[in-house]
Protein backbone atom coordinates (compact mmCIF):
# COMPACT_ATOMS: atom_id res chain seq x y z
CA UNK A 1 0.00 0.00 0.00
CA UNK A 2 2.03 3.62 -0.93
CA UNK A 3 1.55 6.24 0.95
CA UNK A 4 2.11 9.05 -0.98
CA UNK A 5 4.02 9.44 -4.39
CA UNK A 6 7.01 10.77 -3.07
CA UNK A 7 8.86 7.76 -1.47
CA UNK A 8 9.01 8.55 2.78
CA UNK A 9 11.84 7.75 4.85
CA UNK A 10 10.90 6.08 7.99
CA UNK A 11 13.08 6.25 11.43
CA UNK A 12 12.96 2.94 13.02
CA UNK A 13 13.85 2.51 16.25
CA UNK A 14 13.72 -0.45 17.78
CA UNK A 15 15.54 -3.05 20.33
CA UNK A 16 14.39 -6.37 19.48
CA UNK A 17 16.04 -7.78 16.29
CA UNK A 18 12.38 -9.65 15.46
CA UNK A 19 10.14 -6.91 15.64
CA UNK A 20 13.09 -4.57 13.76
CA UNK A 21 12.95 -7.14 10.81
CA UNK A 22 9.25 -7.30 10.61
CA UNK A 23 8.89 -3.28 10.90
CA UNK A 24 11.61 -2.94 8.02
CA UNK A 25 9.70 -5.04 5.58
CA UNK A 26 6.46 -3.20 6.51
CA UNK A 27 8.17 0.29 6.08
CA UNK A 28 9.17 -1.31 2.49
CA UNK A 29 5.79 -2.82 1.64
CA UNK A 30 4.66 0.79 2.39
CA UNK A 31 6.65 1.76 -0.48
CA UNK A 32 9.44 3.65 1.84
CA UNK A 33 12.80 4.03 2.78
CA UNK A 34 13.79 3.09 6.04
CA UNK A 35 16.24 5.08 8.27
CA UNK A 36 17.94 2.48 10.47
CA UNK A 37 16.50 0.70 11.94
CA UNK A 38 18.39 1.65 15.42
CA UNK A 39 18.18 -0.06 19.03
CA UNK A 40 20.30 1.58 21.06
CA UNK A 41 19.37 4.70 22.79
CA UNK A 42 22.37 7.00 22.15
CA UNK A 43 22.59 6.30 18.21
CA UNK A 44 18.88 6.86 17.96
CA UNK A 45 19.12 10.33 19.73
CA UNK A 46 21.88 11.18 17.37
CA UNK A 47 19.84 10.10 14.40
CA UNK A 48 16.60 12.18 15.88
CA UNK A 49 19.06 15.24 15.69
CA UNK A 50 20.83 14.84 12.52
CA UNK A 51 18.98 11.91 10.19
CA UNK A 52 16.45 13.10 7.46
CA UNK A 53 13.37 11.57 7.28
CA UNK A 54 9.73 11.86 7.57
CA UNK A 55 8.19 9.98 10.28
CA UNK A 56 9.64 7.91 13.30
CA UNK A 57 8.67 5.05 14.62
CA UNK A 58 9.83 4.82 18.55
CA UNK A 59 9.77 1.49 20.28
CA UNK A 60 8.65 3.18 23.91
CA UNK A 61 11.14 1.02 26.02
CA UNK A 62 14.57 0.48 24.40
CA UNK A 63 16.37 -1.98 26.68
CA UNK A 64 15.17 -0.49 29.63
CA UNK A 65 15.08 3.14 29.02
CA UNK A 66 12.38 5.33 28.03
CA UNK A 67 12.67 6.91 24.18
CA UNK A 68 10.64 10.04 25.38
CA UNK A 69 13.78 12.04 24.71
CA UNK A 70 14.05 11.02 21.47
CA UNK A 71 10.81 11.70 20.58
CA UNK A 72 11.40 15.52 21.95
CA UNK A 73 14.14 15.97 19.87
CA UNK A 74 12.15 14.81 16.53
CA UNK A 75 9.10 16.65 17.41
CA UNK A 76 11.25 19.90 18.08
CA UNK A 77 12.07 19.29 14.32
CA UNK A 78 8.08 19.17 13.36
CA UNK A 79 8.61 15.48 12.16
CA UNK A 80 6.05 13.37 13.47
CA UNK A 81 6.34 10.44 15.45
CA UNK A 82 4.30 6.91 16.29
CA UNK A 83 4.76 4.86 19.08
CA UNK A 84 5.15 1.09 18.95
CA UNK A 85 4.55 -0.28 22.05
CA UNK A 86 3.11 -3.23 23.77
CA UNK A 87 1.77 -0.76 26.92
CA UNK A 88 -0.54 1.15 24.07
CA UNK A 89 -1.74 4.57 23.72
CA UNK A 90 -2.71 4.66 27.70
CA UNK A 91 0.79 4.16 28.36
CA UNK A 92 2.16 6.68 26.81
CA UNK A 93 2.80 10.25 28.92
CA UNK A 94 -0.12 12.86 28.95
CA UNK A 95 2.49 14.62 26.65
CA UNK A 96 2.41 12.27 24.11
CA UNK A 97 -0.93 11.38 23.90
CA UNK A 98 -1.65 12.96 20.63
CA UNK A 99 1.08 10.83 19.08
CA UNK A 100 -0.15 7.66 16.92
CA UNK A 101 0.39 4.62 19.02
CA UNK A 102 1.11 0.67 17.46
CA UNK A 103 -0.21 -1.49 20.08
CA UNK A 104 2.12 -4.20 20.02
CA UNK A 105 1.88 -6.67 17.81
CA UNK A 106 0.42 -4.89 15.45
CA UNK A 107 -0.58 -5.87 11.70
CA UNK A 108 1.00 -4.00 8.23
CA UNK A 109 -2.82 -2.49 8.00
CA UNK A 110 -1.92 -1.00 11.41
CA UNK A 111 1.45 0.39 10.59
CA UNK A 112 0.43 1.67 6.89
CA UNK A 113 -2.26 3.49 8.66
CA UNK A 114 -0.66 5.11 11.40
CA UNK A 115 2.38 6.38 8.60
CA UNK A 116 -0.08 7.77 6.55
CA UNK A 117 -2.44 9.33 9.24
CA UNK A 118 0.63 11.84 10.30
CA UNK A 119 2.28 11.62 6.20
CA UNK A 120 -1.28 12.99 4.94
CA UNK A 121 -0.76 16.37 2.89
Amino acid sequence: MPIGERKHRILVVEDEAMISMLLEDMVLDCGAEIVGPVAKFDDALALAREGEFAVAVLDLNLNGILSYPIADVIRQRGIPVIFATGYGAHGLRDSFQDCPTLQKPFSQKDFAQAVASVCAP
